[in-house]
């Protein structure tokens, strides 16, 4: 099989959740499946401003043929104000209004366009549905077209924009039942095909995992640092928490800090981390807090399981609180109370923690280990690309 995937951003340092998955699958195509993999890309390395970092032109990393495009342009300074205004209202949004948005937001790559056009792959894959690349090329592509919406419950997907993306697909790639029922209740989809699949996940067991060489029990938060992504609201539940509760309990945000929680004195900000002091801090924690509320899968969240360490979630997302309750590896929290009473739980109770942790492991182990991930999902690309046939 030939297979081409379409995405805005590519490589190993990059950091997101879409690309990250998307870049695994890629290797791992080729790598388990031996199949020929390309990926048609940016030269940005970050979202927020779509600078060219990387060299234009083709590469090959792990076995996957990389061709990367300058943008046009990248996100325009006036893209702020005029989406806080157009996503106040977003089912009453022009498609003109729509499809200015798309182009604001960058990154603009019409040479990235033409190629997926032109490509002879035998399927094509977009990751994610939101951005430029795949607005504008999934509906050119003569190959059967597979979409990773990652979408969660935001004002951009309401936008009108977005049906004629995701009716321009031939398969559909869900990470989560609730993305699922999320895209089915709004758009017309239930005629194409469709996979449940998750991401796959390593198993920190086939590797060695240091101690983290923190003495005081903490909680983790691992990720990009970002206010959208639930890293004030953390620090300041953490922060009414120690007033309540004086001790050694200590918050750890661990990765790349795009927007810094207020200082504290019981918070640590280490910025990002290599895997082996990702899988040291995982193993060492009291618990992993997730406290986005806009998850499609959380891709963290199977890595504390992995690691036996139970998660904490915000009871406003609904992925990460169904895989809480699939698992029964983690325990959720909608406001000051409800995390008050989860954090005494766990630092109180070793035997709880213990049980939730196990659990978890199940889950991912049944679930989301790569092997079955790849087999799963090479089955999906096969039948879509010949049932195009």
């Amino acid at each position: 099989m030939r297979v081409g995937f379409v995405l805005p951003r590519y490589g190993p340092t990059v950091i997101g959740g879409a690309e990250t998955a998307a870049r695994s699958l890629a290797e791992r195509l080729v790598a388990q499946k031996d199949w020929e993999v390309g990926v048609l890309t940016t030269c940005a390395e970050d979202f927020v401003t779509w600078d060219d970092v990387f060299p234009v032109g083709k590469e090959e990393v792990n076995g996957v043929r990389i061709e990367r495009f300058p943008s046009s342009s990248g996100r325009e300074p006036s893209f702020h104000p005029f989406s806080a205004s157009l996503l106040a209202d977003p089912d009453g949004a022009s498609l003109g209004d729509a499809d200015r948005w798309i182009d604001l937001q960058g990154p603009v790559v019409p040479e990235l366009v033409e190629a997926a056009a032109r490509s002879d792959a035998d399927a094509m894959v977009f990751y994610p549905y939101l951005y430029y690349p795949t607005v504008r090329a999934i509906g050119r592509v003569a190959a059967p077209a597979i979409l990773h919406p990652a979408a969660h419950d935001e004002p951009a997907l309401h936008l009108p924009v977005f049906p004629a993306v995701f009716a321009a697909a031939d398969g559909i790639v869900f990470q989560t039942a609730a993305e699922r029922e999320l895209v089915q209740g709004l758009f017309p989809v239930a005629s194409q095909h469709q996979l449940l699949l998750g991401l796959g996940v390593d198993d920190p067991d086939e590797v060695t995992i240091g101690r983290t060489g923190r003495g005081d029990p903490y909680l983790l938060c691992l990720g990009r640092v970002d206010a959208h992504k639930g890293s004030r609201l953390l620090a300041s539940l953490f922060a009414a928490y120690k007033a309540r509760h004086p001790g050694s309990l200590r918050l750890v945000f661990a990765g790349p800090v795009v927007d810094a929680p207020p200082v504290h004195p019981e918070i640590d900000v280490v910025g990002p981390v290599s895997e082996e002091e990702k899988w040291s801090l995982l193993a060492g924690a009291v618990a992993l807090v997730s406290p986005s509320a806009r998850e499609a899968f959380s891709l963290v969240i199977a890595e504390s399981w992995s690691a036996r360490t139970p998660v904490v979630v915000n009871a406003a997302c609904l992925a990460t609180v169904e895989h809480c309750r699939r698992s029964g590896g983690g325990l959720s929290f909608g406001g000051f109370g409800e995390f008050e009473a989860v954090v005494d739980l766990l630092c109180r109770d070793p035997g709880t923690r213990r049980r939730l942790g196990v659990r978890g492991r199940g889950y991912v182990d049944r679930w989301f280990r790569w092997p079955r991930v790849i087999d799963r999902y090479a089955a999906f690309v096969e039948s879509v690309a010949g049932a195009a046939v």
